[in-house]
């Protein structure tokens, strides 16, 4: 059983936790997932199976969507509503203000990743670090916030959407806003809207599966990796780049562009990704 679930997951449990139910649902099959979404959020989770747990890195790559909810004047430690109170401010901004702000982060940044956050720095977990009262410098990441949709403000209550690259902190996005405008602010609710090709609209939620209906579900390794072009090798060549040879044959690579592919062979059975370099083509991940 090869492939991927694009499962949703509800508030209240953790990744780990949705990974966990499909495992017994696929016993002896290793399962994992794609991108961390916090015990609070909710939505899109694609979760691998079998051969496809080889292409998580692959699959994390691609953009992600936020439906953000975030409440002004109120500061915690996590940067969301799980956490403990540090700052408390009367909000007093206009709604074009608080729009402004939230627009101007569109574009590249630095991030500093927040304390509480699965991110290792020298073995430990942050989170780890954080519930012994430690605060550790973290090394800013550059992020992308490709778009951003303004839905509403309600009292202290700002919702809207954002598009945004791999390894952006929703929680410290929010953060990052309420310093901006001086009033503080936390994520006090999340849904992930799509992830790469994933999307709320063909996900399933975690509670409708079971052991009866879970083949149902699973999406072929191929079609999850539909951004990348579709390259056909002839049988020499396969057993080439099975046998993990970097293959200099101009017979093969002169017409293939630099870049990733979907490998196939002459029946058209997945057997790869490869990777097209400047000298040679090879096949990063092996599926068959």
């Amino acid at each position: 059983m090869d492939g991927i679930i694009n499962c949703y997951k509800p508030t209240g449990i953790t990744s780990f936790d949705a990974v966990n139910k499909i495992k017994r649902l696929v016993k002896g099959t290793k399962v994992g997932h794609t991108g961390t979404l916090d015990p609070a959020a909710c939505g899109v989770l694609p979760i691998c199976i079998g051969k496809a747990t080889k292409l998580v890195n692959y699959i994390m790559e691609g953009t992600k969507g936020y439906r953000v909810e975030m409440t002004l004047g109120v500061v915690t430690d996590t940067y969301d509503q799980e956490g403990n109170i540090i700052r408390s401010t009367n909000v007093d901004l206009q709604e074009s203000q608080v729009k402004n702000a939230i627009l101007s982060f569109i574009g590249d940044s630095m991030q500093t990743p927040p304390m509480y956050s699965a991110l290792k720095i020298k073995g430990k977990r942050l989170y780890e670090l954080a519930r012994e009262g430690k605060e550790v410098y973290r090394e800013p990441r550059k992020i992308t916030i490709h778009h951003i949709d303004f839905i509403s403000m309600k009292n202290n209550i700002v919702k809207f959407d954002v598009e945004c690259s791999k390894g952006t902190y929703i929680r410290s996005l929010c953060y990052d806003i309420g310093e901006k405008l001086g009033c503080g602010a936390m994520m006090s609710g999340l849904e992930r809207r799509f992830s790469g090709s994933f999307s709320v609209e063909n996900s399933v939620p975690l509670d409708k599966l079971n052991a009866d209906n879970i083949h149902e579900y699973i999406i072929p390794m191929d079609k999850a990796l539909s951004q990348y072009a579709e390259l056909i090798v002839d049988v020499s060549f396969e057993k080439l780049l099975r046998n993990g040879v970097k293959v200099k044959n101009t017979k093969l690579i002169k017409d293939i562009k630099l870049g990733n592919y979907r490998v196939y062979n002459k029946d058209h059975q997945l057997i790869g990704i490869g990777k097209r370099s400047e000298e040679y083509f090879e096949i990063s991940i092996l599926l068959i």
